[in-house]
C-alpha cells in the first residue's frame, strides 16, 4: 500500500446521489478492482455501509464510508477532494459481528453475522411470547412483547436506540438486550450484558405465534430457537475523518435531545 496514494475501489449504492458520485470519484482516484485495492470507500448510507462490510470478513479490508443516503451515521461526509489525505489521516474503529444461529420449525439450522442487531420479532397478529436465557442459565421465563434484540456498541444507536434502548461506547465490552414494546413483564426495559455472553430465545408457542430472526438485514422466518453471541474471530476496520470517530459520535448521541 502506498501510503500518499492508497488504491481505493468504489461500491455505491443504487440512489441516483451515489451513482452519480460513484462515476464522479472513480473518474477523479481511478477504481481499483477489490483483489488489488488498499481501502475499500462505500458511497450511500447506512444499509449500503452494511452490505459492503459483511463481504470484508473475507478480505478484512479496511471501508471508508461516504454518505449518499438516507442515514449515514457509519458514514464520512461527502467530497470530491482531498480524499487520499483523508484516508490517511483517518481514525481507525475496530468491531466485532454478532452470530446468529437460528433453528426453524422444519429443524433447518441457519447462521448469520450481524454488525448492529439480532432481532427476533413476531410474524402475527399475536405477541410473541419468548423464553431467554443467559449462559445457559433462564433469566426471563415469559416475554410476552412484539420483539427483542441483541445489539453491539456500533449498533447501539440503531434499531435499538429506536426501541429505547441503551447507547454503548465502543470499547466497552458489552451487548445490550433491548425489549421491542413488552407486555408482560410491562416495565422490564432489558439489560446489560458482558460481550461474550451467550443469549438464547426460545419461541414457546411456535404453532400460534410464528416470530422471526433478523441479523441486521438478513431475515429468517419461523424460528423456534435463536442464540446469539459476538465473534471475536472475526473483525471489522471502519475508518473515519479527524474528529468524527465512531467513539466520538456514540458519545455524541448520548447528550443529543
Amino acid at each position: 500500500m502506498n501510503a500518499s496514494t492508497p488504491r481505493l475501489h468504489f461500491t455505491a449504492s443504487p440512489r441516483p446521489e451515489a451513482q452519480a458520485a460513484l462515476e464522479a470519484l472513480s473518474r477523479r482516484y481511478g477504481q481499483h478492482g477489490i483483489e488489488t485495492a488498499d481501502v475499500v470507500v462505500p458511497i450511500g448510507g447506512d444499509g449500503w455501509m452494511l452490505e459492503t462490510l459483511r463481504a470484508r470478513f473475507e478480505d478484512n479490508l479496511p471501508v471508508y464510508g461516504m454518505h449518499r443516503g438516507t442515514v449515514g451515521f457509519l458514514m464520512n461526509a461527502f467530497a470530491e477532494t482531498d480524499l487520499y489525505e483523508r484516508i490517511n489521516s483517518a481514525e481507525r474503529a475496530i468491531i466485532h459481528p454478532l452470530e446468529m444461529r437460528a433453528v426453524r420449525d422444519n429443524g433447518e439450522e441457519i447462521h448469520k453475522l450481524a454488525i448492529n442487531e439480532v432481532s427476533i420479532i413476531r410474524q402475527t397478529a399475536q405477541t410473541a411470547k419468548l423464553r431467554i436465557l443467559v449462559d445457559g442459565r433462564e433469566r426471563m421465563p415469559e416475554l410476552a412483547c412484539d420483539g427483542v434484540l441483541v445489539a453491539t456498541p456500533a449498533g447501539s444507536t440503531a434499531y435499538n436506540l429506536s426501541a429505547h434502548g441503551p447507547i454503548l461506547p465502543i470499547g466497552a465490552n458489552l451487548l445490550a438486550l433491548t425489549p421491542i414494546s413488552p407486555f408482560r413483564p410491562r416495565r422490564w426495559r432489558g439489560a446489560l450484558l458482558r460481550h461474550d455472553a451467550v443469549v438464547r430465545f426460545e419461541n414457546l408457542d411456535s404453532e400460534r405465534r410464528q416470530v422471526a430472526a433478523t441479523a441486521d438485514t438478513q431475515e429468517v422466518r419461523d424460528v423456534v430457537t435463536v442464540e446469539v453471541q459476538e465473534d471475536r474471530r472475526r473483525s471489522l476496520t471502519l475508518l473515519f475523518d479527524e474528529g468524527h470517530a465512531l467513539d466520538e459520535r456514540i458519545l455524541a448521541e448520548q447528550f443529543s435531545f
